[in-house]
Order: structure tokens, then C-alpha cells, then sequence
């Protein structure tokens, strides 16, 4: 009987198994097409029969960033970001030094701050960036999202309006140190990281241009129209890429 039992929890677990990555097969399918929709519907159905996957976690959190980022309202923007932090919260309580974790949890604490209203919550996300941005560069140096991450920061956080800069740096001590040469620092060293990763190159090219370098903007322009497509916003990226450059030439 004890044989029966423990054959049968064997036979559960290897199909188990084969069901998860089934699904995580169907999702990166999906991801690699372009399909985040459906991806993301694959994503959810893995969670559900393994909610510790990480990848799926991740994906989740990195999906629901990119669908809240396409809306015009922003309460509707909020709810995808909410989604994005508490698929981040769950990968970070799975393994709290996955530098992907603290990558997603930075880029959702910073999509939060964008569409925050109320300055002390604002303020809370700004601080949650610095605080998992840096845990997940000091986990892995050479992650290329986080050092796009925290080059954003640095950039969102010296050429937002000197009203809202104001109470931010009244609010915070993290914030005080940012500079727009931290912010291309940062960029630059994702786009050696990831040469493909098409968002950072186009804000790579806005903090050149804030910078007054005006050369250096437009040689990562001219790289970024000729990108391929890799993720469902790049067509859209792109095309604000070649505006920019059209008008700065």
C-alpha cells in the first residue's frame, strides 16, 4: 500500500511538472511573437498550479509594466502597476536576492511614481527604486535592465518640474544625489549590456539631449530606428525614436 501511495505521488509530481512547463513553453512562445496578452494569460495559469515560478512572476510583473504604460488614464495605468509590485512582492518573498525580483520591484515602485498623485506615496515609490534598484546592482552589477532602471531614476529625478523636485527633495534624502550624468552613465552601460533594449536607448537619447549633447543623441537615434522589434511597445518606441531625431536634425 505504502509502494501504491508513493508511486502514485511520484506519477502526480512528474505530470504536475510536465503541465508547468507546458504552459511556460506556450507563454514564451507567446512572449517571442509578441503576444503579451495571451502570454500573460499562460503566465497566470502557471502561478496558479506553481505560484512560487519565478519566471512566471517576473513576466507577470514585466507585462502588467508594459500594459499599464500603453493606458491614458491613470487610475487605469494604477491598476496595472499595482499588479506589477505585488507579482514583484511575490518573487522577492520566493527568493529575496534574485536580482530580477529587485530589478521588477524597482521598475514597478518607479511606473507607481509616475502615476501617484498623493506626494507623500510618490515619494515612498521614488525611495522603494533606490532601495531595490540598488540590491538587485549589488546582487548582479551587470543586470541590464536595473542599470536602465536606475539611470531612469537619475533622469526622471533632474529634469521633472522644479515644483514637484522641490517636495521631493524636502521628502527624501535618497533623491538629493541624482545627476544627469549618473543618468547616462547607467544607460550607457545597459545599452553595452543589451545593445537591443530599445526603451533605454530612446532615454538614453532624451538624456542626451537634455544634457545639450546633441551629437550623442542623435548617433543613439540613428542606431535605435534600425533596432528589430523585441518586445510588443519597440514599433511604437521606434517611431518616437525617428520623430526625435527628425527634429533634432
Amino acid at each position: 500500500m505504502k509502494l501504491f501511495v508513493l508511486v502514485m505521488l511520484m506519477f502526480s509530481t512528474q505530470l504536475f511538472a510536465q503541465d508547468v512547463n507546458v504552459l511556460l513553453k506556450e507563454a514564451q512562445n507567446f512572449d517571442r511573437t509578441l503576444k503579451e496578452d495571451f502570454a500573460f494569460d499562460k503566465y497566470k495559469q502557471v502561478l496558479a498550479l506553481d505560484p512560487k515560478n519565478m519566471h512566471a512572476l517576473i513576466r507577470g510583473a514585466e507585462i502588467s509594466v508594459a500594459a499599464g504604460s500603453r493606458q491614458g488614464d491613470k487610475k487605469i495605468k494604477k491598476g496595472f502597476f499595482e499588479t506589477s509590485k505585488e507579482y514583484a512582492d511575490k518573487a522577492l518573498a520566493v527568493d529575496p536576492n534574485s536580482a530580477d525580483a529587485n530589478y521588477i520591484r524597482a521598475l514597478a515602485a518607479n511606473k507607481l511614481a509616475e502615476a501617484e498623485t498623493e506626494n507623500k506615496k510618490m515619494v515612498a515609490h521614488l525611495n522603494d527604486v533606490r532601495t531595490y534598484v540598488d540590491k538587485a546592482l549589488y546582487i548582479n552589477p551587470n543586470h541590464a535592465k536595473a542599470n536602465y532602471v536606475l539611470g531612469k531614476w537619475n533622469f526622471d529625478m533632474v529634469s521633472m518640474p522644479w515644483a514637484k523636485k522641490a517636495v521631493v527633495k524636502v521628502s527624501s534624502n535618497k533623491t538629493s544625489n541624482a545627476t544627469i550624468e549618473d543618468a547616462e552613465k547607467y544607460m550607457e552601460k545597459a545599452k553595452a549590456l543589451e545593445p537591443y533594449f530599445v526603451i533605454n536607448s530612446l532615454d538614453l537619447a532624451k538624456a542626451y539631449k537634455y544634457d545639450n549633447k546633441p551629437a550623442k543623441a542623435i548617433e543613439v537615434l540613428n542606431q535605435l530606428v534600425k533596432l528589430p522589434n523585441r518586445t510588443a511597445d519597440d514599433a511604437n518606441l521606434k517611431a518616437e525614436g525617428k520623430k526625435l531625431l527628425a527634429e533634432m536634425q
